[in-house]
């Protein structure tokens, strides 16, 4: 934390709501009570009260990350709705130090009878920006959310996606201090998402971030500290690492009806083993023919290349195809986890290049890079010169890793130099879009080949061990 004053203060911050049984209740409170006071009678309560908040306190420096996590009901929106002053408190005190941008529920900011550009007309006076302020945001707005002609149609008849394209172009184009996000990102086609991502991560380099997620992942990942809500009250705060670890594990209880003695006490050996002994020179998961007749078999579907996807480079080489093939080189559209597959990246040289790097990563939702390579160290001791004009390609040959359920993108480059040393010739972001429609994996980021699983005994004999069984996945 910097000795700096906080951008936000939040002190003793509660939300309470009246809950009526029946709506003529609400006309019994608002006129029996001061009745009762004339008559000197104590006045009756026709409500009961819910508190969404009770004393929420805790102070954002400039810079940080907070990630807000709990469970549906929790308190989180509400919070934000507070802060972003959409939503006013029951007492506490929320100090603001900037200008607050929010993205909150779908719409929330918009009025769904006015078009598109009136409503970001809205939202630029709502955030304190003038209309002549606005309309010189507003071509670079309409480019990034890229919904074309819509903007001129009212919200109403917008889907989910173009909604978030909106707001979210707004927020990027308002010269925001404080940015708050709640949820919206799971909306949305999977290259505008990636597009945001790289906004965020720029972002919260200088920035200020409340982020709230479901996903523990994402919050480990984009934040520097977070709050833990549980029935309106902060649970826990901390590292991302340490909370997320903790609520995951009170969520686990509370799902699965675990004690905490549970937890404590080491589990019980089972007696099975499973897998072979014998890791064949080409490792592939014994479990892979099994899981490819099942509803598990972890379906890809790779979408067409992206060449006008955004990039940057020195532009003495440029990108020109990227996809994916089999063995056997044959384009593909769709591919399943743990077979193999070739990576192509085809590449022009505009001046001569000695000695080129091409690399890719390959990224989840969230901008995550996931695996990735290079040609540097296979073509270290060898001498490559190309030619103005030369077309050179280059191949990535692997067993595809399992993936959860989700969006994911590949972003090759070209650079010069070394390892460490580099400059980059052209990067292409998400040039090639694919989707996982199915997977075994679920609480993880990527799933590897297990070439042998076993389980095993701890008091077997020596001899017992020597002569194990080995039960097999069915095949």
């Amino acid at each position: 934390m910097s000795s700096s004053h906080p951008v936000l203060i939040v002190e003793n911050i509660c939300k309470c709501y009246h809950i009526y049984e029946q709506p003529v209740d609400r006309l019994k409170q608002l006129l029996l009570p001061p009745l009762d006071s004339i008559l000197k009678n104590r006045p009756q309560q026709y409500y009961t009260e819910f508190h969404a908040l009770q004393d929420i306190s805790f102070a954002v420096e400039k810079g940080q990350t907070i990630g807000i996590i709990g469970a549906n009901g929790a308190g989180k929106s509400t919070l934000l709705q507070i802060i972003s002053g959409t939503l006013t408190p029951t007492s506490g005190t929320v100090d603001l130090n900037g200008r607050v941008a929010a993205l909150l529920e779908l719409g929330s900011s918009f009025n769904p009878e006015f078009t598109g550009i009136e409503n970001v007309y809205l939202y630029g006076a709502i955030l304190g920006l003038d209309r002549k302020e606005m309309r010189k945001r507003l071509e670079d707005i309409c480019r990034y959310a890229d919904i074309g002609m819509y903007v001129h149609q009212p919200i109403k008849i917008y889907s989910s996606g173009m909604v978030v394209r909106l707001a979210f172009a707004v927020i990027v184009h308002v010269d925001a201090d404080i940015l708050i996000i709640d949820e919206a990102l799971t909306v949305g086609d999977a290259f505008f998402v990636q597009k945001c991502m790289r906004f965020l991560r720029n972002f919260i380099k200088n920035g200020t971030v409340l982020f709230v997620s479901h996903d523990t992942g994402a919050v480990v990942n984009l934040c520097s500290h977070v709050l833990w809500l549980e029935d309106g009250k902060i649970r826990m705060q901390g590292e991302p690492k340490m909370i997320s670890e903790h609520y995951l594990a009170s969520h686990a209880k509370k799902s699965q009806n675990i004690s905490d003695s549970m937890y404590e006490s080491r589990p019980p050996t089972v007696s099975a083993v499973t897998g072979d002994q014998q890791q064949s020179e080409d490792p592939r998961d014994m479990r892979l023919e099994y899981l490819n007749r099942t509803n598990l078999r972890n379906d890809m579907e790779i979408f067409q290349f992206q060449p006008d996807s955004p990039s940057f480079g020195q532009a003495k080489a440029s990108i020109i195809s990227v996809r994916m093939t089999d063995e056997h080189d044959r384009v593909l559209n769709w591919i399943v986890g743990g077979e193999k597959v070739r990576l192509c990246i085809d590449c022009k040289a505009h001046e001569t290049l000695r000695n080129p790097i091409v690399g890719f990563y390959v990224k989840d939702r969230l901008g995550q890079h996931l695996f990735g390579d290079n040609t540097f160290l296979t073509y270290k001791d060898t001498t490559l010169t190309l030619v103005s004009e030369q077309v050179f390609q280059a191949w990535f040959s692997f067993r595809m890793p399992a993936l959860p359920v989700g969006h994911y993108s590949i972003s090759p480059a070209i650079a010069v130099g070394t390892q460490d040393d580099h400059v980059t010739q052209h990067w292409l972001h998400d040039a090639l879009l694919f989707k996982s429609h199915s997977s075994s994996v679920i609480n993880a980021l990527i799933g590897i080949p297990m070439t042998a699983i076993e389980i095993v005994v701890a008091d077997l004999g020596v001899e017992q061990m020597a002569n194990r069984s080995t039960a097999r996945i069915p095949s």
